[in-house]
């Protein structure tokens, strides 16, 4: 969940339900599921709101979020594990320099963005703990 390039949250999805056609969804399973889907569906959500909406306070322009998007991309495949994060921030600062020829509005512009991709790993990270409670829950339901 904390690694940006790899997808936790759908990897606790998928596990679930590998759980669930293992050992059968039994009666609770399928509401586990709904459950599980819904916390999904809302760390997916959190994960594009919150940065998107830092670097809008931030005063960015659309322009310098499809900065840090491109950057993300390219620093998906520059450098593993961490490149989209450090790819977004470089676009941001890169286009937000560009736009404004000022390094101070740009960097403030990045930490903000920063900020946002902080606040959420932690919302994810939280609701991931909350999607293995749920799972923990039900599979001991199941063994007993």
């Amino acid at each position: 969940v904390l690694v940006p390039v790899l997808p936790g949250l759908m990897l606790m999805w998928c596990a679930a339900l590998v759980y669930g056609l293992l050992v059968g969804f039994g009666p609770g399973g399928v509401a586990v599921m709904v459950l599980l889907t819904m916390l999904v569906t809302l760390g997916v959500a959190v994960g594009v709101v919150l940065p998107q909406r830092a670097a809008s306070n931030a005063g960015s322009s659309r322009r310098t979020q499809i900065g840090a998007l491109i950057g993300a991309v390219i620093g998906f495949f520059a450098v593993p594990v961490v490149g989209v994060l450090i790819g977004a921030l470089v676009g941001v600062w890169l286009v937000a320099f560009r736009e404004t020829r000022d390094p101070g509005v740009a960097w403030s512009t990045t930490v903000e963005l920063a900020k946002g991709f902080g606040r959420s790993a932690l919302a994810q990270f939280g609701i991931g703990f909350v999607m293995l409670l749920v799972w923990s829950t039900w599979a001991l339901a199941v063994l007993t």
